[in-house]
């Protein structure tokens, strides 16, 4: 394993080739050809939420237009359509109209519609909140939420994992040291969990690099981490919107450190909703091996983007696969 500098003069200085060629082989020593996917549904039952991050063109004031909260029944029946589902995937913003047994009859439910899927529901953030509300310990909310059907945890509200950072543009989140504390004792009860990176912003290098060393060290103590998911900061529609997007030599080499730094990591996405999907195939080839799954709706990036996301299907996952010269696997 490189040293910290040596990290960050690999990133600044090191061509993105050779960058993409190292991450590329260490992906083929852990997963060969294999390349993964599933068959999945984004719920983002609420846009309503106390935070303000000025990264977010997701949020609302409930009195704002275009503010929603779905009910369960109605998120039941969005689930009842798709027969080839294996996974759900929940996350929405920190609605204080809702109760806490909300949440904890919504993964009942699904539970009971469809026993088969994983339930991978409530970023770190979200987990907090819900402590808050219901006045329980982090680890009572998860017990609950996993004897009620809980799968697994996304990866969401990471952020990046400098107070610099978070005093700027996200100072009402909970800190990085929460975010790890609930992400660690979601991983004692046997719960995995993803971690994310938004990076393309105001971030430096010194602080991407710390940010994956972090979650290096989490992965070494507790194992509990299944996927680390880098997000490309969308500047459209958010107070952040004088930035300019993350060029795609700056994605592609920060998906590459990722995987060279996070080779304990099971999985790199490359996560088609903000990569795009042709920019995520080469991901592919930069060190990512998982490219997701089927989405089929996703409201957080639309937000922004102002424009919907479309299914992408699973045959056109595996072609996309394939034409990289890789062996699509369906988990």
């Amino acid at each position: 394993m490189l040293s910290r500098k040596e990290l960050i003069e690999l990133y600044k200085k090191g061509d993105l080739f050779e960058l993409g060629q190292i991450a590329h082989e260490i992906k083929e020593k852990i997963h060969g050809k294999k390349y993964y996917y599933t068959i999945n549904r984004h719920i983002n039952y609420t846009n309503i939420c106390v935070l303000n991050c000025k990264f977010c063109g997701y949020h609302k004031k409930p009195e704002e237009e275009g503010a929603y909260t779905l009910s369960i029944e109605e998120i039941l029946e969005r689930l009842s359509q798709e027969n080839s589902l294996r996974e759900v995937h929940i996350v929405g913003g920190l609605n204080p109209a809702l109760p806490y047994d909300y949440y904890l009859n919504l993964i009942r439910k699904i539970k009971k519609l469809k026993p088969y899927i994983r339930i991978r529901a409530f970023t770190c953030v979200e987990i907090d909140f819900l402590s808050k509300i219901s006045k329980k310990s982090v680890e009572e909310v998860l017990y609950e939420l996993k004897e009620a059907g809980l799968s697994a945890i996304p990866g969401g509200g990471a952020e990046v994992f400098s107070e610099r950072i978070r005093k700027e543009l996200y100072p009402t989140k909970i800190s990085s040291e929460r975010w790890i504390e609930i992400a660690k004792t979601a991983h004692k009860l046997g719960i995995k969990t993803n971690a994310t990176l938004l990076f393309g912003h105001i971030e430096t290098v010194e602080e991407v690099v710390d940010h994956l060393l972090r979650l290096r060290e989490i992965q070494e103590e507790t194992g509990g981490f299944e996927a680390f998911v880098p997000l490309a900061f969308i500047p459209e529609n958010t107070e952040l919107s004088h930035l300019r997007e993350p060029s795609s030599q700056k994605i592609l080499k920060t998906i590459a450190l990722s995987r060279i730094i996070l080779d304990n990591f099971p999985h790199i996405k490359a996560y088609w909703v903000f990569l795009g999907i042709g920019l995520s195939q080469v991901a592919l080839l930069w060190g990512a091996d998982h490219i997701h799954g089927t989405v089929i709706e996703e409201k957080i990036s639309e937000a922004m983007k102002r424009e919907p996301v479309k299914k992408l299907p699973p045959e056109e996952i595996e072609k996309l696969i394939y034409e990289i010269g890789g062996h699509p696997v369906l988990i």
